[in-house]
């Protein structure tokens, strides 16, 4: 599959056309959009020793020209930044501000162009080292074989004789590999959930928060009812015994 180079730092001078963000600018979340955040937030939550996930949070790297920026659905840092109960934004010149690990966009009706276009080159120039792209509407514009379900874009180093690049590695429908977190990603519901597992089938879901919750529940009502049956069985057999 074709990768997309993209810029790796912000331009010195003039900031390109549609890269400056407004302080209060905020794109509202459709209700589907916000349910899909909300499970990515609870399964990238519950798996110990990713690093810090935070959910529309600005996301900013140039001192000099403070509102270019992306705002990420969601985001995972490598670290919980300095103050992250009151933060609004990561500001990746402040100590201890670090670019993410990995950065989703769902894809709305308002937002497709900047997703598909100069979206991907901001992420490149913030640092990012993963960019997750969903659209299950597609909503997408028809270029380059799009619209895409599913995009995975990966910051790859520089080399001899080439630059530090941001390419896309998969475009499709899933599942597609996240080499930054080892796993896969896959689509679920019919094509509207994007979720994480260990396999590539999908077999393995990484649980959210209530589904870890329910699974424990049915183990320890399955370790109650094994216990109940060992009781009834050596009841049993005690009441045989006593009748001899």
């Amino acid at each position: 599959m074709r990768g997309t180079a993209a810029r790796v730092s912000v331009p010195a001078g003039e900031v390109p056309e549609g890269w400056v963000l407004e302080d209060d600018f905020h794109m509202p979340d459709s209700r589907d959009q916000d349910k899909g955040s909300e499970l990515m937030v609870s399964c990238l939550e519950r798996r110990t020793g990713l690093g810090w996930v935070a959910r529309n949070m600005a996301l900013r790297w140039s001192e000099e020209h403070p509102q270019v920026g992306v705002d990420p659905d969601v985001m995972l840092l490598p670290s919980e930044p300095p103050g992250a109960e009151h933060l609004k934004s990561v500001r990746t010149w402040i100590p201890g501000h670090l670019p993410p690990r990995v950065a989703l966009e769902f894809v709305s009706e308002g937002t497709a162009d900047k997703d598909y276009g100069v979206g991907i080159e901001k992420y490149a120039a913030s640092g990012a080292r993963e960019l997750w792209i969903f659209d299950p509407f597609l909503y997408g514009p028809a270029v380059d074989g799009g619209p895409h379900l599913l995009q995975v874009y990966r910051r790859r180093p520089a080399t001899r004789g080439r630059r530090e690049r941001f390419e896309r590695t998969y475009a499709g429908d899933g599942p597609a590999a996240t080499e930054e977190l080892g796993a896969w990603l896959v689509v679920t519901d019919g094509g509207y959930r994007l979720r994480l597992a260990d396999d590539r089938e999908g077999v393995v879901l990484w649980p959210t928060g209530e589904e870890a919750e329910r699974a424990e529940k049915e183990r320890e009502r399955a370790a109650r009812v094994t216990i109940e049956a060992e009781l009834a069985r050596l009841r049993a057999e005690l009441d045989e015994a006593r009748k001899r």
